[in-house]
């Protein structure tokens, strides 16, 4: 991983202990002092000037965007959604974003936090031991929930909160952000309108060549769309997503033509995908076990020298993604927040995977990690898209353009810019069902581009591929480490698996579908794990 857009940070505030500091500053990639006060210290693998420096008062971040003046640092979250440390009037403040999109990971000694962008330097601090919690939600929705990490003295700031070092104590402060302090009531705003707010949003970006990946859904076209009618310099890039019928790369085709844009397809090696799966898993920090089809296309938009323009968060905000019919009707807060948690989650395989008594523990555990991680939200007029937003799209969509492209190559994310996401936000859940609203929205920006066909709505046959992550090489390295998982935590796995398992790789030919190969994917992302973390965990005693 190379530090080129987004520098690497470390450091701590409160009552800091130089030795653990300095075993902090050396554990993680080469770092220099960016602020060295009583109460407070920030290393950085770049220089990191502050943009704001006083006799008194400092502000730093490390965001993609940057902030021009001192702010709130709830301000500053929200209309930069970076996060950063800065002091005045006697209090320190370490903050994360308003969504948490660029993590910050910490660990609390006595009345001190030592923070670091990644969690590989903080293991210097603590045993590494194993956040049984965590991994039930990793497993059954592919993603942390909160603020767990696979370690439970490691923990994750979430998004509109900060740690706060004032009066000789430490205090979390947590803020509701701009869109659940201020309601999105309905506003009527036109499909139109949002074009044109996208339009303005792009002003950002003038003057920079853009990279802008095309696959056959909705997001990619609409922010294509707009850049080609901006007169921008635009390339589209197009891969495999591995789901076996690579529709995006001839749909994708498509579209590029019709809009004049030079189209190229990164190529996948079936032969490839092990090294690419564990790293992935290792530089994702075993988080999720999404984006291991991403590695090849996230290597060569590192040296593009154009700017990635990525479709985070248009999903949830434009077409009710992840929101089934039944969390729409849903007539409580009990059947709403089940619903949102059943869509997010893997549904059941086609044989057990887990033990009945790991199953039932996993699926309570994850139930209280999403009530709890969702709280906030609850009666809110834009609940659903919300919460797949704060869940799913920050901990584990995000990961492919913050953690792969990024921090060797800039990213934008159009859609999460404050003025486009409250527009978007504002447009009620009923006017997006079913896609209904999104489709205005792309007639508006470009009506060839609209009629093409998309992935969204595929109704014409599929042509079936192989896919990569059950081929054999993939089959091999899987096998490998679920046979780790069967080995080291045996009470995990059904008597099925474990059977299924001794029959070697060419067993795994049986799990073909969608869920199949997701609870694969994650007890292989486990078993990685596991085998990186080998002579380090000395009790793997599950709680069920």
């Amino acid at each position: 991983m190379q530090f080129n857009v987004r520098p690497y940070v470390c450091g701590a505030l409160g009552r800091i202990d130089t030795a653990l500091l300095g075993k902090l500053a050396t554990a993680g990639p080469r770092c220099r002092p960016a602020l060295q006060a009583p109460d407070a210290a920030l290393f950085s693998s770049h220089p990191l000037p502050p943009y704001h420096r006083t006799q008194d008062t400092f502000a730093f971040s490390w965001g993609e965007r940057k902030p021009a003046a001192l702010a709130d640092w709830m301000s500053v979250a929200e209309t930069y959604e970076a996060p950063g440390l800065m002091s005045a009037g006697g209090r320190i403040v370490l903050h994360a974003g308003a969504l948490g999109l660029v993590d910050v990971y910490f660990v609390r000694h006595a009345e001190a936090v030592y923070f670091s962008s990644l969690i590989q330097p903080l293991l210097s601090l603590v045993p590494i031991e194993i956040d049984w919690a965590a991994w039930a939600s990793i497993l059954q929705v592919t993603f942390p929930l909160g603020e767990a990490t696979p370690y439970p003295q490691v923990k994750r700031l979430p998004g509109s909160s900060a740690l706060v070092f004032e009066h000789d104590r430490l205090t979390t402060e947590r803020r509701l952000p701009r869109w659940l302090r201020r309601e999105p009531y309905e506003a009527w705003t036109s499909a139109g309108e949002i074009v044109d707010i996208l339009h303005e949003v792009y002003k950002d970006y003038e003057g920079r060549r853009l990279l802008v990946p095309v696959s056959g859904g909705y997001d990619s076209r609409l922010l294509c769309s707009v850049a080609v009618a901006r007169g921008f310099d635009v390339e589209s890039w197009t891969t495999s997503p591995d789901d076996g019928t690579d529709t995006d790369i001839a749909f994708a085709r498509a579209i590029t033509r019709e809009l004049g844009v030079p189209h190229r397809v990164i190529v996948q090696e079936a032969a490839d995908y092990p090294a690419d799966a564990r790293e992935v898993a290792r530089r994702l920090e075993y988080l999720t076990p999404h984006h291991a089809w991403y590695a090849p296309f996230a290597k060569e938009v590192h040296g593009s020298g154009r700017v990635l323009v990525d479709g985070l968060a248009g999903g949830p905000l434009l077409k009710n993604f992840m929101v089934s019919g039944a969390a729409l009707e849903a007539t409580n807060q009990a059947e709403r927040s089940a619903a949102v948690l059943s869509s997010l989650s893997l549904g059941a395989p086609s044989a057990p995977f887990l033990s009945p008594q790991a199953g039932a523990w996993m699926e309570e555990t994850v139930r209280e990690q999403f009530a709890a991680a969702t709280s906030m939200l609850h009666g809110h007029r834009a609940e659903l898209p919300l919460s797949v937003l704060h869940t799913r799209t920050v901990r584990g969509i995000a990961r492919s353009a913050v953690n792969l492209v990024g921090p060797e190559a800039s990213f934008a994310a159009p859609f999460i810019h404050p003025d486009f996401f409250d527009a978007a936000l504002s447009v009620g859940v009923a006017r997006k069902d079913k896609g209904r609203f999104y489709r205005e929205v792309l007639h508006a920006a470009n009506p060839r581009v609209a009629a093409l066909p998309s992935t969204n709505v595929v109704k014409q046959p599929l042509q079936r591929v192989p896919l990569r992550s059950t081929a054999e090489p993939a089959r091999a390295y899987s096998h490998r480490m679920l046979e780790t998982v069967a080995d080291r935590v045996p009470s995990l796995l059904s008597d099925d698996l474990h059977a299924l398992i001794a029959g070697g790789p060419d067993a795994l030919t049986r799990f073909n579908g969608w869920n199949d190969r997701f609870w694969v994917r994650g007890l292989v992302l486990f078993g990685a794990w596991l085998t990186d973390f080998e002579n380090d965990l000395a009790d793997l005693t599950p709680p069920f």
